[in-house]
C-alpha cells in the first residue's frame, strides 16, 4: 500500500495544492504543547465522547477547515439559518461541544478547558468564547429537517447530548491515537502533498459507510473514467448508523476490491468522521471535507447520508435531494458533483446499468441491505452478480449465521410483571440443551454486584441499564447468550442497549406486559402499597412512568399464560429467527 507519511512541517505547497484554499492547522508547536501539558492540572477538564473526539481530530488536522474550533452560538445560528459561517463561507452542519452542567459551572468566557481522551490524556485546550444552552429541538429541525426521534441524528441530540454547549478556538496538543490501519489514516496535508507529488490533478472521491459490492465498483469505475480522473475511496471509519458493519470488516473488504480496478487509478484512505445522517446538508458537508483532502470531484448517489425510513416507512429525504443541493453550490465550492442513480444488474447483459437506462424487455436485479443481512443471518447463498466472492467470504466471516452468533434476550416490564421468573425458566431450558454459555443479568443481581452505589433516580436507572447493556454486548460478542431482566422503564436507554448489542450479535426485546393491578397483587415486598401511600418516591408505574416499547419482538402478559408457555413462545421465536435449533424448545 502507498505510504502517505506526513510531511515534516506541511509547507505551503502541501497546504494549498492541488485543490482548495489553505488548510487550518490547529496543532500547537512542540514547545507550546509542552507548556499546555504542564498547565493541565490547573485547568477544568472534559473527557470527550467518541463523537466529540472524532470532531476534534478533524478540527486539529484541518479536515474541518476553515473552522478553528467548536462553534459558538452565533456561528451555530448562522449555519442553521443559511448553511454559512458568519463570514459567508459555506458550512452546513453545526460542530458543537456539549458538556455537563457541572463542568460548565467551572468555566467562564475567557477561560480555558482541557479536552481529554478516555484515558485522561490531554488532546487539546479550548479557549472559551461562549457558553450557552442550545434549543435542542430547534437545532434538530434546522440540521435534519425534522424533530422526529426516529431519525438517528435527532435521537442523538434528544437523548445523548448534554444541555450546555461551549464554543471557542482550539489549540491541539496531541492527536488521538489509532492503532488500527495506521498506514491508511492520512491528514489532509499529507494526502494533498502525495496527490500533488504523483501528478493527480483530477480526483473523484467516493464516500461510503458500507462494504463495496459490484454496483459500487461499477459506479466508481464509470465515474473516474467519465471524468478522466483518478479515484479516492474515502470511507468513514467513525460513528455511522446503528446496524452498520464495523469498520474493520469494511476496510478488509475495501482492500480486497482495490485489486479489481485497472492500473494505478485508485487509492484508499480512511476518514475519521462522525456521520450525522443529515441527508442533503451532510452531502454538502462531505464535499467540503473532501475538498480539504484535495479532491476535485465528489460522487453523490441516491439518498446520500440519509437514515432510511421513518416510523411510517417514509423516507426522511427525497432520493436525489442531496444531488440537487450540491449541484447548486458546486461552482462556489470548487468541487464538481458526480451524480449517480441506483445501479442495477441486468441479467440479459450480465452487467450493471443505471436503473433508468434499463431496456424495458430486461429484468433488472438488485439486493437490498436488509436482504443481504437476511441471507447472511440464515447462511444462504449470496449471488456473485451482487458481490465479488472474496467480499462475500469476508462478510460471512464477520457475520456468521445466527445459529453461530451470540444473542441477548432483554426482558422489560413493571416490577412484579414476571421478568425474573421468565428469565430463570429460559435460563434453565437453554442450559438443558447446553449448546453454549448462558448468563443471567437479573435486575436485583446486577444492582447487588455491579450497581450497588446507584440510587433510583432517572439518571442512575439509565446508568444501571447501560451497564447491563455493556455486559450483555460483551457476552454476545463472544458468542454467548445474555438474559437481561431489569425494569428498564425508559425507551431511549433501551434503544441504546439495542444498538450496543446489535453491533455484536442478536437482540430480542421481550415486553412483559402484565397489567399494573396484577403486578401490585403479586407484590410480596409491599413496594406498590408503599409507593401508593407516598412512602416510596419515583416508583415505576405509580409516580414515575413506564414507557412501553414499540419495538419489542415479543409481547407477553404473564397473567394470561404460565411461565413455561411464555418461554415456549420465546424459544419458538428464537428458533424461527435462526438463533437456536429446535431441540431447545424441548
Amino acid at each position: 500500500m502507498t505510504d502517505f507519511s506526513d510531511p515534516p512541517a506541511a509547507d505551503s505547497f502541501s497546504l494549498i495544492a492541488p485543490h482548495g484554499g489553505a488548510l487550518v492547522d490547529l496543532m500547537a508547536a512542540p514547545d507550546r504543547a509542552a507548556a499546555l501539558r504542564a498547565e493541565q492540572r490547573d485547568l477544568p477538564s472534559w473527557v470527550l465522547t467518541q463523537r466529540q473526539m472524532l470532531d476534534l481530530e478533524l478540527l486539529m488536522v484541518g479536515g474541518f477547515s476553515p473552522l478553528r474550533g467548536f462553534q459558538t452560538a452565533a456561528e451555530v445560528a448562522s449555519v442553521c439559518e443559511s448553511m454559512r459561517l458568519p463570514d459567508g463561507a459555506l458550512w452546513p452542519i453545526p460542530v458543537t461541544l456539549d458538556i455537563e452542567p457541572s463542568t460548565a459551572e467551572r468555566l467562564e468566557v475567557g477561560g480555558r478547558l482541557a479536552l481529554l481522551d478516555g484515558e485522561g490524556v490531554m488532546l487539546a485546550v479550548l479557549h472559551v468564547e461562549d457558553l450557552w444552552e442550545p434549543d435542542i429541538e430547534a437545532l434538530a429541525e434546522a440540521t435534519f429537517g425534522t424533530r422526529k426521534a426516529d431519525h438517528p441524528g435527532v435521537r442523538h441530540l434528544l437523548t445523548r447530548s448534554n444541555r450546555v454547549a461551549v464554543g471557542g478556538r482550539i489549540e491541539g496538543v496531541e492527536r488521538p491515537q489509532h492503532y488500527d490501519f495506521a498506514e491508511l489514516r492520512h491528514t489532509p496535508a499529507a494526502l494533498r502533498a502525495w496527490l500533488a507529488g504523483r501528478g493527480w490533478s483530477r480526483i473523484v472521491a467516493f464516500q461510503t459507510r458500507n462494504p463495496m459490492h459490484r454496483a459500487h465498483f461499477e459506479m466508481t469505475l464509470r465515474a473516474a473514467q467519465r471524468h478522466d480522473a483518478k479515484l479516492l475511496i474515502h470511507p468513514v471509519v467513525g460513528a455511522t448508523k446503528a446496524g452498520d458493519l464495523d469498520h474493520y470488516t469494511r476496510v478488509r473488504c475495501y482492500r480486497k476490491v482495490l485489486a479489481r480496478y485497472p492500473g494505478s487509478m485508485v487509492e484508499l484512505s480512511l476518514l475519521p468522521l462522525a456521520m450525522r445522517m443529515a441527508g442533503p446538508r451532510e452531502a454538502l458537508w462531505h464535499a467540503i471535507v473532501r475538498k480539504n483532502y484535495g479532491c476535485s470531484h465528489f460522487i453523490v448517489g441516491r439518498d446520500h447520508a440519509g437514515p432510511g425510513l421513518d416510523a411510517q416507512h417514509r423516507p426522511f429525504y427525497p432520493p436525489y435531494a442531496a444531488q440537487e443541493l450540491l449541484r447548486r453550490h458546486q461552482d462556489e465550492l470548487g468541487v464538481e458533483l458526480v451524480a449517480f442513480e441506483r445501479m442495477v444488474y441486468v441479467e440479459e447483459r450480465d452487467g450493471y446499468l443505471p436503473a433508468s437506462e434499463c431496456p424495458p424487455e430486461t429484468r433488472p436485479l438488485d439486493l437490498s441491505g436488509s436482504e443481504l443481512r437476511r441471507r447472511l443471518d440464515l447462511g444462504l447463498e449470496i449471488p456473485t452478480w451482487f458481490t465479488f466472492p472474496e467480499i462475500a467470504d469476508e462478510l460471512r466471516r464477520s457475520r456468521p449465521p445466527r445459529g453461530q452468533r451470540g444473542f441477548t434476550v432483554f426482558f422489560t416490564g413493571l416490577s412484579g410483571a414476571g421478568k425474573s421468573t421468565l428469565a430463570k425458566v429460559l435460563l434453565a431450558r437453554l442450559l438443558e440443551v447446553g449448546e453454549r454459555s448462558v448468563t443471567l443479568l437479573d435486575g436485583d443481581i446486577v444492582r447487588r454486584h455491579l450497581s450497588s452505589e446507584l440510587g433510583f433516580s432517572k439518571e442512575h436507572r439509565d446508568i444501571n441499564v447501560r451497564r447491563i447493556g455493556f455486559v450483555a454486548s460483551e457476552i454476545t460478542k463472544n458468542r454467548g447468550i445474555a438474559l437481561c431482566a431489569p425494569i428498564a422503564p425508559y425507551d431511549a436507554v433501551r434503544r441504546e442497549v439495542r444498538e450496543m448489542v446489535e453491533e455484536r450479535g442478536g437482540f430480542v426485546l421481550v415486553h412483559v406486559a402484565t397489567p399494573l393491578d396484577v403486578c401490585a397483587d403479586r407484590d410480596r415486598k409491599g413496594l406498590y402499597a408503599a409507593a401508593r401511600a407516598g412512602r416510596i418516591k419515583g416508583f415505576t408505574g405509580i409516580d414515575d412512568p413506564y414507557e412501553e416499547p414499540a419495538d419489542a419482538e415479543l409481547v407477553i402478559d404473564t397473567a394470561e399464560c404460565t411461565p413455561d408457555e411464555a418461554v415456549d413462545r420465546i424459544l419458538e421465536h428464537l428458533e424461527e429467527e435462526g438463533y437456536l435449533q429446535s431441540a431447545a424448545a424441548g
